[in-house]
C-alpha cells in the first residue's frame, strides 16, 4: 500500500501542474506571458475571435446529450428505486439564523440593485452579505426539511473549512483564467485600491463552495431528486485508463495555454481528469467512486447544485448593471469575453450554452475541496444524515 506521504505528493504535484502547463504552454506559444497576466481583478485586454457555426452547433449537440440525460435517464439505463409514497412530517420550525437573513438578503439585494449613494455608493459592499444570506437561507430551509440537521445546526465547523477553501480555489481559477485570455472579467476594478481589490474579493470568494454545497442538500431533500440516479449502470475503469485519463489531462491543461481560445473550455475540463484521477490512482474516494455500483446520484447532484446557484450568479449579477447602464457597477459585476458561442441570452450576461459549463465547475469545485481535505487531513464528508 502507498504511504500517506507519497499519497499527498502526488495529489500536490499534480494541483501545481495545473498552474504549470497552462503557463508552459502560453510561453511556448507567445513567447512570453499571456495578455492581461496579473492584472487583479481580470480586465479585458482584447477583442475574442467572435462567432463560430461550427463550434457552436458541436457545443449545442453536447448540450442537448447532457439535457437528455438529466432529463430522461431511464434511457441511460437507470432504472427506479421503490421509495415509500409519502413524506416525512416537517415539525421543524424555520432556525433564527433564516429569519436574520431574509432582511440582510433583501436589503443587500435592493442597495446593490438600487444604487443609493449617501456619502459613499452602498452597492459597493453588497455582494458579501446578500452572498452569505442567501447562503443561511438555503441551510435554514433544509434545516426545516430535514427536521433540523443542516450544515449550521450540525457541522459548522465544515461550513468555515468550506469558505477557507472556497477562497484559495476561487483564486486558482482566476489565475487559470489569464490563460485563455480572461473569458470573464471585472470592469469595474477602480472601486478599491489594489489591496482593498484582493481583500474584497477574498472575502467574496468565500461563498462559493457553501453555496454549491447547501444546494446540494436541499436537492437531496427533494424525492424527485435523491434517487433518481441512484440505481444506473455500472462503471468500473481500469489502472491503465486512470492513467490515460490523467495523462490527456495534462495534454488538455498545456493545450490551455497554447490554444487559449480553441480549447478556451478546459478551464473547466481539466482539473477533472487530472485530479481526479491521480486520486483514484492513490487510492483515494472520488465523486466518481460511488459510479462503480451504479450510485451517480452524488456527482450529478452536485453538478445540478451548482446549476442552480449558477441562475442567482447570473441573475444578481446581470440586475446590478441592467437598470443603469450609464453609471459605475459594483465591483464584483462580471463581464463575458466568450469566444466562438456568444449567441442567445436569456437575462443575463453568460450566454444559454454557458449554462451548462457550471456542471462541470461544480465537480472541479467538489475535487478540490477533497484535494484539500487529503493533503490537510480534514473531515470532507459536508453530508448531514438524521
Amino acid at each position: 500500500m502507498m504511504k500517506s506521504w507519497k499519497k499527498k505528493f502526488i495529489l500536490i504535484l499534480t494541483f501545481g501542474l495545473i498552474f504549470i502547463l497552462p503557463l508552459i504552454g502560453s510561453l511556448v506559444k507567445w513567447g512570453g506571458l499571456p495578455a492581461g497576466y496579473g492584472d487583479f481583478p481580470a480586465q479585458k485586454v482584447e477583442n475574442d475571435p467572435g462567432f463560430s457555426l461550427l463550434y457552436f452547433s458541436l457545443a449545442v449537440i453536447v448540450a442537448l446529450f447532457i439535457t437528455l440525460f438529466l432529463v430522461f435517464p431511464k434511457l441511460f439505463g437507470f432504472k427506479n428505486i421503490p421509495e415509500s409514497s409519502t413524506e416525512p412530517k416537517l415539525k421543524t420550525e424555520f432556525p433564527v439564523w433564516f429569519w436574520w437573513s431574509l432582511p440582510v438578503l433583501g436589503i443587500s439585494w435592493f442597495l446593490m440593485w438600487a444604487r443609493i449613494k449617501v456619502h459613499i455608493s452602498l452597492e459597493y459592499y453588497t455582494f458579501v452579505p446578500l452572498w452569505w444570506a442567501f447562503i443561511l437561507i438555503l441551510d435554514g430551509i433544509v434545516y426545516k426539511r430535514t427536521n433540523g440537521f443542516s450544515l449550521v445546526s450540525k457541522k459548522p465547523h465544515i461550513m468555515q473549512l468550506l469558505a477557507v477553501v472556497s477562497c484559495f480555489s476561487w483564486f486558482a481559477f482566476e489565475f487559470l483564467n489569464f490563460f485563455v485570455i480572461e473569458n470573464w472579467y471585472y470592469p469595474n476594478n477602480e472601486v478599491f485600491s489594489n489591496f482593498g481589490n484582493v481583500f474584497w474579493f477574498s472575502l467574496s470568494y468565500t461563498t462559493v463552495l457553501p453555496a454549491i454545497v447547501e444546494w446540494y442538500l436541499l436537492l437531496k431533500t427533494f424525492k424527485l431528486f435523491r434517487n433518481r440516479y441512484r440505481n444506473g449502470p455500472k462503471l468500473s475503469v481500469s489502472r491503465t485508463f486512470l492513467l490515460i485519463y490523467y495523462v490527456i489531462g495534462l495534454i488538455l491543461a498545456f493545450g490551455m495555454g497554447y490554444y487559449p481560445y480553441l480549447l478556451f473550455w478546459v478551464l473547466w475540463v481539466a482539473l477533472v481528469p487530472m485530479l481526479s484521477a491521480a486520486m483514484a490512482l492513490t487510492g483515494y474516494w472520488t465523486p466518481f467512486t460511488p459510479i462503480k455500483d451504479g450510485d451517480w446520484s452524488k456527482t450529478v447532484l452536485f453538478a445540478l447544485a451548482t446549476l442552480c446557484n449558477g441562475f442567482f450568479w447570473e441573475f444578481w449579477n446581470f440586475g446590478s448593471e441592467w437598470f443603469h447602464d450609464s453609471m459605475p457597477t459594483n465591483p464584483n459585476y462580471w463581464k463575458y469575453s466568450v469566444p466562438y458561442l456568444d449567441k442567445i441570452h436569456i437575462f443575463s450576461e453568460m450566454p444559454l450554452l454557458g449554462y451548462f459549463g457550471y456542471l462541470f465547475f461544480g465537480i472541479n469545485c467538489w475535487i478540490i475541496w477533497l484535494i484539500a481535505a487529503y493533503v490537510f487531513d480534514f473531515d470532507a464528508d459536508f453530508e448531514v444524515k438524521g
